[in-house]
């Protein structure tokens, strides 16, 4: 061989094993790991609390360099209704954001110097201490900051610090509630000016409506309407708590939701204005305290009442006309009138100005100060709220109440108390229970055959039973016939569910979301178009020894925290056991969960989820999938019979496009060993047959580091050559490369 062409195999076969070495032994891109404090994962109760309803406000927004005094804030009071701040002394913070209209200005879109009309309207400033960004695009992540905008740009209020300076130190008055707010001299200064007005607005507090009442155990203070409205707005048929959850009311994340754009109006692209990478039309969700008083609503002011807004949510948003990547959480509901009405009455509820602050007088320019104008949906609000005025807790020993003939089971539980116990004797009750008290056991009691009472829904009424109280127990009931849960526990700390039969009851059977300590056990559940057992956004969940079948999904556990599912049987639903971590949820993390000693066959039952929804995308004929999740172990399961594949393990995009995804999207860390694959994947449905030619035991679509499989009962999979605990990193390395190359290549 000539020596040239022996040196280019050479340096062919050095070039070979220099990427082979970097192959092995570079790391492997993973995703982002978040801080504990950034799971958003588990119960967000006040412990301890009257009912489960009551829950801690966050930290305000304070700063360290702005530390609040009362001086400053009546010094930020006068401020903001001073046209003084203003270029041509003729507008005030005021004049855009009136107490009056829940300090908004009730017009689609605010208005700035000389009449000009700007993009958005005015948010309401009630409760911003709690926020930690502004404006509909979150711009601006300090209420200091926030000021500079209103203030400077020529659009609105049109001044400059030098000019707001000037003016104030002319004004002796001014210039000694400076330097008493700020306690020096030359306080007089543009950054104290947005100092002040922050102080201010951070004092715009309002946790005192009907809601805040009944939380505190004043089970009057919410009329009937409204409680029912509660019962809705907590429901997975319209799932307004998923970002607007209490105490706020508000999320500071960023959604599609579709709203449209005014006639004639330049569209709004929102957060992406200020984030390149965020989804077009993507806006924050707004406080819906004193939302009453704030009318028009959305951030273009396109509807005029809150009915609107319900209607404009029930249809699913933006999505019918054609807008791309609307939330996941805006799926469309049907509501009656009465529900509709119901709805709006509780947001009514949220009304408090019990902190309003008074307009002043006069200003120390002189100049002169808008007038609180008058708003009538005052009116409707005080017709409204008409619940009571007690908020006083009684207290007693715990005691045993019975439902006794003739009595509804929400008119007992109405009269507990934290400690209680209340029994139901066996019967069917066509109605739905709400349990907003902390420390309840709810049982049914059988009848000599050993039935359980009945909780019916006659398949309209949209929720079984929920329940919000930490330390939540219930057991011994048929629930049916409802059209989107059987049992739905928020916020709660400690919840045991158990000994229960669940039918029909449309979205969930049992539903415990952002809870913490929660025990599932000796559950049936057939016949939901989602999941019959599914816990979500939960921490420490256990569910064991139930039963499931004819369910898209039998058992769920959506980006929840330790986790462990075993001893269950599920058969003849959609899919059997699903473990998954989903974006644009305030939980960012699935990891940590055991699944193991189940039984999973034949689960091959069309998927009836609803359409547009991210279950309706599953397809049918699988045993056991885990989507994005990590650190999830796999082990001692029977999986057979299952037409597509017995155990997947699938990145997100498998669903989702890449804008729709906040969350690391890879399975990462998860080891499955000592499974039994029994006569999985003999007809695949056709997406995994057009994607993989069939159906496997085990596919895995080679995404994420450290996915481990110990299974040598396993007949077939997909890549043929799974990872095994006992490969080197190295060896993992390099076969992950490989893999993702020739995964790549065939496309």
């Amino acid at each position: 061989m000539k020596t040239w062409l022996k040196r280019i195999f050479i340096m062919l076969g050095i070039l070979l094993l220099a990427g082979a070495v970097y192959g092995a032994f570079a790391p492997i891109p993973q995703d982002e790991v978040l801080p504990e404090e950034k799971w958003g994962a588990g119960s967000s109760s006040v412990e301890p609390a009257w009912s489960g309803l009551q829950r801690d406000f966050p930290a305000t927004n304070e700063t360290d360099a702005n530390v609040s005094n009362a001086d400053k804030v009546e010094l930020g009071r006068l401020l903001f209704f001073d046209p003084i701040l203003s270029l041509n002394n003729d507008m005030s913070c005021a004049s855009c954001h009136n107490p009056g209209l829940g300090f908004a200005d009730g017009l689609p879109q605010a208005v700035g110097a000389d009449g000009v009309v700007l993009q958005r309207s005015a948010m309401s400033l009630w409760n911003v201490a709690y926020n930690t960004n502004f404006f509909w695009d979150g711009r601006a992540s300090t209420l200091e900051e926030q000021t500079e905008t209103p203030l400077t740009n020529k659009d609105e209020m049109a001044s400059s610090p030098e000019e707001i300076e000037a003016e104030l130190k002319d004004i002796p008055e001014y210039v000694t509630l400076f330097e008493k707010a700020f306690g020096s001299s030359d306080a007089v200064t543009y950054a104290n000016v947005q100092n002040a007005l922050a102080a201010f607005e951070r004092s715009l507090i309002t946790n005192n409506s009907p809601f805040d009442k009944y939380a505190t155990g004043d089970v009057d203070a919410l009329t009937a309407e409204q409680r029912r409205g509660l019962a809705l707005f907590r429901s997975a048929a319209t799932r307004c708590f998923e970002c607007h959850a209490a105490p706020t009311f508000s999320d500071d994340s960023f959604s599609v939701t579709g709203v449209p754009d005014l006639p004639n109006q330049e569209h709004d692209s929102g957060r992406m204005q200020v984030e390149s990478t965020s989804l077009d039309g993507a806006f924050r969700a707004p406080t819906l305290r004193n939302i009453a008083l704030t009318a028009p609503y959305m951030h273009n002011g396109v509807f005029s009442t809150l009915e609107e807004v319900v209607d404009f949510y029930a249809k699913g948003g933006g999505r019918d006309d054609g807008v791309q990547n609307v939330d996941i959480h805006v799926a469309g509901f049907e509501l009656n009138e009465q529900e509709k009405a119901d709805l709006v009455a509780f947001m009514y509820a949220l009304t408090d100005e019990s902190n309003l602050p008074e307009i002043p007088a006069s200003v120390p320019s002189g100049l002169p100060v808008v007038e609180m104008l008058e708003n009538p949906a005052r009116e409707v609000i005080s017709q409204t709220n008409v619940g009571g005025t007690e908020s006083a807790s009684p207290s007693r020993e715990a005691q045993v109440l019975r439902v006794a003939e003739g009595q509804t089971i929400q008119s007992v539980v109405d009269q507990a108390l934290p400690g209680d116990t209340i029994e139901v004797p066996y019967g069917i009750y066509y109605e739905h229970v709400i349990i907003d008290i902390s420390d309840i056991k709810f049982f049914g009691v059988p009848n000599e055959n050993g039935d359980w009472p009945v909780i019916d829904g006659k398949g309209t009424g949209a929720d079984g039973v929920i329940a919000s109280g930490n330390n939540f127990e219930m057991a011994f009931f048929d629930v049916k016939n409802f059209t989107s849960n059987g049992v739905l526990v928020e916020g709660s700390t400690n919840v045991y569910l158990h000994d229960m039969y669940i039918e029909n009851t449309g979205v969930y059977g049992v539903y415990p979301v952002r809870c913490t300590d929660v025990l599932i056990e000796r559950i049936e559940g057939t016949l939901m178009n989602d999941a019959a057992i599914y816990a979500g956004k939960s921490e420490n969940v256990v569910i064991r020894d139930t039963l499931t079948y004819g369910n898209v999904i039998g058992i769920e556990l959506e980006n929840t925290v330790n986790g462990e599912v075993y001893n269950n049987v599920a058969h003849d639903n959609t899919i059997g056991i699903f473990i998954d971590l989903l974006p644009q949820l305030p939980s960012k993390v699935s990891m940590y969960t055991k699944v193991h000693d189940n039984i999973t066959e034949n689960n091959n039952g069309e998927n009836f989820g609803k359409p547009g929804t991210a279950v309706s995308l599953i397809p049918p004929g699988t045993g056991i999938l885990i989507l994005a999740a990590d650190h999830v172990e796999v082990y001692n399961n029977t999986i057979r019979g299952n037409k597509t594949v017995g155990l997947a393990v699938f990145n997100l995009t498998i669903g989702f496009s890449e804008e729709e995804i906040d969350v690391g999207p890879n399975p990462e860390h998860n080891f499955a060993h000592d499974n039994i694959y029994e006569n999985n994947g003999y007809d695949a449905d056709i997406f995994v047959k057009n994607m993989l030619g069939k159906g496997f035991d085990i596919v895995w679509d080679g995404s994420g580091i450290d996915n481990r499989f110990d299974e040598p009962n396993a007949q077939t999979s997909f890549p043929p050559v799974l990872p095994s605990s006992s490969w080197s990193q190295p060896a993992y390395n390099l076969y992950w490369r490989l893999l993702n190359f020739v995964v790549g290549l065939v496309g």
